[in-house]
């Protein structure tokens, strides 16, 4: 968003109460929750949907197009400046087909509006403002505008009666101009391999530009990689931590420390942050400013689920309590705010919320800021120390950077932030570790239970299936990884501590959620979103994508060879709806939607990773799996896949971090797969079990089986003999067996924890520790 419009008031509306509603328009029929946000608009908003289409063909006007998100700050502005304004709607109505569009429910339409504004003024963002013709050609778009003409930009008033007069002057010149658009861009985002082959050294050197790109922009004071805003970009760390583990493999430690020490660093300090909800733990959005400090405070789910993965694996690395704690703090947070009664993991929660019961309007961070009195007032004995650890001042704590507060929003107020390590607080105190985190936990405890009693900001608690793809694949990987912790570890509020277990059943129950509520077994087709019922949208690319991602895991981590087979069965109907067998690669929707002009073979690593760059990785993953001609073709499919984008990763690879970890995943030499073969039940079997996830290895596949389990050995049978025979050949006197392998070439058997932890860590690991 331009710096212009963060001048904008900060408040949102609240849904009048029905006594006050003077409107109501098409969208009270809908279930999207930002939909039902503007039901009740002077506007006269359609969906996107014939009927609109129609009514603009017939009254042969333009149609005014918004799309953003339930959880969208700026949304909410141009809503109670614009949308709720009667001369506003009045302009609308009588000039145009308004459309509202929420890009969570409909990401294929809001990729072909936003590719355009990117395309054609260099940036975007949400709302998303367009204006189509009839026949849905782009001719401008913008993103937020103030009412009337201000801060060096057209009020919205103004634009509307502009677009209005070029309508009636210079339609032709405008419709031709959208049709031309649209024809460039489908030919720029076309992308087809040269070759189905890809290089070799290429996939090598993407990923060595790609760490020194980032290393370049690296922030060493705050963490981070670029300048404020900072918002986490998790395929950044990834490939940092993909990176060091080939460096310590290859025995150049040095090396490895420098890269360790960005990610550990950047992980502590958005730990410390105030984008970390110290009180009820996950994370927000972004941060305003370069320290992580204030941030933009709407928390949503594909962030949750992504930083877990890397603390989890930062502690698998160092292991380090800090990190098993921080995926902890997230995953509880998901589970305690986050979770449906059938187990479906909710999208996001909302920046803004009522500073009271009954306010008029409400405000952005209200739900998680304090005063100083507060924090005496509820904390208590210890309010000293708290707010010391915390910051907190009752000028306000906002001022650790010019972009922190630039319009004096949170005067007096505090975002708690932890400017000192906890050891070094400690000391000062003259405080055990222990009794220091105790008196902090018990303070985050009262603040909690104090924030209870506000009003909570809005849940979007629509069901995105690719999102929860992200949080299946954590809390699954968390069960497992977890179990290495030291039985001494001590937990503080909002940290539950948990027996790591219970989160594979919260990752299963999600599964089980989209597969009976979203997948149609007739068809093997998902349905993007649930709210009230599946949505009209179909599934896109993102959400098979990144589901197999999280079924693998899923099964990986201890699940059953149901959802391997779910994963393969998923694997299949993605091929047959986005895949481009001719050109490679895959697009983004299945391209039967004619309303939905553009149809993209995305590669962007963003705040959520391309579908491209995980179905790369999913099909290395399926075909170090399966045996035989299913195995060539995963591996074929992920090559020409890769091809497509070889003009990407050779210029600017540092947009794509985790299609170059799949690049050099395909060439690498060795993929390690750990078969597991044993009584799951067991002691000893989930002692080794312990031994393989207390390792970082993003190049392994791990396969357990149960030679006593009838429908797992009909799978593996037909999947991959080979793993069914070393089942059956096992020594028969140990309940557990582990099988390491290097493309199934396999090492001697070995049957204990420790020799089998041994083997799988030859290299010395060079690992930092946090603070």
């Amino acid at each position: 968003m331009a710096a212009a419009a963060a001048a904008a008031a900060g408040s949102s509306s609240s849904p009048p109460p029905p006594q006050q509603r003077r409107h109501t328009n098409r969208l009270a029929a809908e279930h999207s929750p930002y939909l039902l946000q503007h039901a009740h608009n002077p506007v006269d908003w359609y969906p996107w949907g014939e009927e609109a289409f129609e009514k603009a063909r017939k009254r042969d006007v333009p149609i005014f197009l918004s799309i953003g998100y339930s959880t969208c700050h700026w949304c909410h502005v141009m809503e109670v400046e614009s949308f709720e304004n009667e001369e506003v709607a009045k302009l609308l109505n009588d000039w145009f087909v308004s459309i509202k569009v929420d890009r969570e429910e409909r990401p294929d339409v809001d990729k072909v509006y936003m590719t355009y504004v990117q395309a054609l003024y260099g940036g975007g963002g949400w709302p998303l403002s367009a204006f189509l013709s009839p026949s849905l050609k782009p001719l401008m778009g913008g993103t937020y505008f103030p009412p009337d003409d201000k801060y060096g930009r057209p009020g919205f008033k103004t634009v509307l009666r502009k677009v209005k007069e070029a309508w009636d002057t210079k339609r032709e010149m405008l419709e031709k101009g959208g049709t031309l658009a649209i024809e460039q861009l489908t030919e720029a985002l076309a992308a087809t391999a040269k070759s189905q082959k890809f290089p070799d050294e290429l996939a090598h050197g993407s990923l060595k530009l790609c760490v020194e790109q980032l290393a370049s922009s690296y922030d060493p004071k705050f963490g981070g990689f670029g300048s404020a805003p900072k918002f986490p970009r998790p395929v950044e760390e990834l490939i940092m931590l993909y990176e060091y583990k080939k460096l310590v493999d290859a025995g150049k430690d040095n090396e490895a420390r420098d890269v360790m020490k960005m990610v550990s660093h950047t992980m502590q300090c958005m730990a410390r942050g105030g984008i970390h909800d110290h009180v009820g733990g996950g994370f927000h959005r972004y941060s305003v400013d370069e320290c992580w400090h204030v941030p933009h405070f709407e928390k949503m789910l594909y962030d949750q689920g992504q930083l877990t993965n890397i603390y989890l694996d930062m502690f698998s690395i160092t292991k380090d309590n800090f990190y098993s704690s921080m995926a902890r703090d997230v995953l509880d947070y998901l589970r305690r705010d986050m979770l449906g009664e059938s187990g479906e993991i909710f999208s996001a929660e909302d920046a803004d919320s009522a500073e009271y019961e009954g306010a008029a309007r409400k405000k952005e961070g209200a739900f998680y800021v304090w005063t100083s009195k507060e924090v005496e007032e509820i904390v208590g004995d210890h309010a000293n120390l708290f707010k010391d650890h915390y910051y907190i001042k009752s000028s306000g704590n906002c001022d650790l950077s010019r972009m922190s507060d630039p319009h004096s929003e949170f005067k007096g107020k505090n975002v708690l932030i932890e400017r000192r390590p906890l050891t070094y607080m400690a000391s000062k105190y003259s405080k055990s570790v222990d009794e220091y985190s105790h008196i902090l936990g018990d303070g985050r405890q009262r603040l909690f239970n104090a924030r209870t009693r506000r009003p909570r900001p809005h849940l979007d608690d629509k069901v995105i299936v690719s999102w929860n793809g992200l949080a299946i694949s954590s809390f699954a990987r968390a069960s497992k990884i977890l179990k290495s912790e030291s039985k001494e570890t001590t937990f503080y509020f909002p940290v539950v501590g948990c027996d790591p277990s219970e989160y594979l059943e919260v990752a299963e129950k999600a599964a089980h959620f989209i597969q009976s509520r979203l997948y149609d077994t007739d068809t093997s087709r998902l349905q993007h979103s649930y709210r009230n019922g599946p949505s009209k949208a179909p599934g896109f690319l993102d959400d098979y994508a990144f589901l197999i991602s999280g079924l693998l895991d899923l099964y990986e981590s201890g699940g059953g060879t149901n959802w391997l087979f779910w994963a393969i069965q998923l694997q299949a109907t993605q091929d047959e709806l986005f895949l481009d067998r001719n050109g490679g690669g895959y697009f983004n929707t299945p391209g039967e939607d004619p309303s939905v002009l553009l149809r993209v073979k995305e590669d962007h690593d963003g705040a959520e990773p391309s579908g491209n760059s995980v179905s790369a990785i999913n099909l290395i993953r399926l075909s170090s799996l399966v045996a035989g001609s299913r195995s060539e073709n995963y591996r074929g499919t992920a090559e020409h896949l890769l091809a497509v984008f070889e003009g990407r990763l050779t210029s600017q690879s540092v947009a794509v971090p985790l299609m170059c970890c799949a690049a050099d995943m395909l060439h690498a030499p060795l993929r390690k797969q750990i078969v597991l073969v044993g009584d799951k039940a067991s002691p000893e079997y989930q002692s080794m079990v312990a031994a393989i996830f207390a390792s970082y290895d993003p190049n392994r596949s791990v396969i357990q089986i149960d030679p006593g389990n009838r429908e797992e050995m009909e799978f593996w049978d037909s999947y991959n003999p080979n793993i069914a025979q070393m089942a059956r050949s096992g020594p028969v006197d140990s309940p557990a067996v582990a099988h390491v392998c290097h493309n199934f070439v396999c090492n001697p058997p070995v049957t204990d924890p420790d020799a089998l932890h041994t083997l799988l860590n030859k290299t010395a690991v060079a690992a930092s520790s946090s603070a």
